[in-house]
């Protein structure tokens, strides 16, 4: 089973922690993406990241001053968003780093897809980035095309999805009958009309809570999630199927 997630807009240079073991499958893509953005002016960054100015110059700066796309913070230690934090991978033991490096995907839209212990520099660069109709880089999706999917079910054929749908839009597209993709759904009641909602925030939690979850367990398939019960939320068969997996909060 492979476990897609999100990356985080804020990250870290880390490798204070640990080396990072590996390299991006596709850094030769992310070569030609840092190419792009170095000839890129800040007004054209801001476009690009739809950000303020102080966000659009931080990452000026670090795309001017970047000498190539790899480095030595592991990408799962490079990222500090609310998913992250509780997923907490800095705290891994040795057998749930091992889990991770095997089961774990990062997508990105910088790198395309990435393992834990894959060496990376900060950056930002989210999937529905657009670089205009004359760019000769038009959208990232377009970019990276079926690449991530290949990578993805090279060695396995099921995929758990924790992903957003900005970025599991560049799985799904490509999907073929023999694949299984499983998507799991964090909500919670309206206490006022009873139907379900799910809450960024919460889902965000749940989905890193759900990879340490999947870690402490040396979870096997996509049923193995099934048996997920923290943060309040919980397994609901009748509003899952086999596409779908529904975690209720009570």
């Amino acid at each position: 089973m492979k476990i897609i997630v999100s990356p985080a807009k804020k990250m870290r240079a880390a490798d204070d922690w640990m080396a990072a073991e590996t390299a991006p499958v596709y850094i030769n893509e992310a070569e030609t993406l840092l190419k792009k953005l170095k000839s890129c002016t800040e007004p054209e960054l801001k476009t690009i990241f739809k950000a303020n100015d102080s966000i659009t110059h931080e990452n000026f700066i670090r795309y001017r001053d970047m000498q190539r796309a790899g480095g030595p913070t592991p990408a799962l230690l490079a990222y500090v968003g609310i998913q992250y934090q509780y997923m907490a991978p800095q705290v891994f033991s040795a057998a749930q780093w091992e889990y991770v490096c095997r089961n774990l995907r990062i997508l990105s839209g910088f790198y395309g897809i990435l393992r834990p212990s894959d060496g990376i520099m900060p950056y930002r660069l989210e999937m529905q980035a657009k670089f205009g109709a004359a760019a000769s880089v038009s959208d990232l999706y377009s970019f990276w095309g079926d690449k991530i999917y290949r990578e993805l079910v090279r060695e396995d054929k099921e995929i758990l999805n924790l992903a957003s749908k900005e970025y599991s839009r560049a799985v799904e597209k490509y999907l073929e009958p023999e694949v299984r993709f499983v998507t799991c759904v964090f909500a919670e009641r309206d206490a006022k009309t009873g139907k379900l909602k799910t809450k960024a925030t919460e889902a965000k939690m749940a989905r890193g809570e759900m990879v340490r979850y999947l870690a402490e367990t040396g979870g096997s398939g996509p049923e193995t999630a099934k048996g997920f019960d923290r943060l309040g939320f919980s397994y609901e068969e009748s509003l899952s199927d086999p596409a779908n997996y529904m975690f209720v909060k009570k």
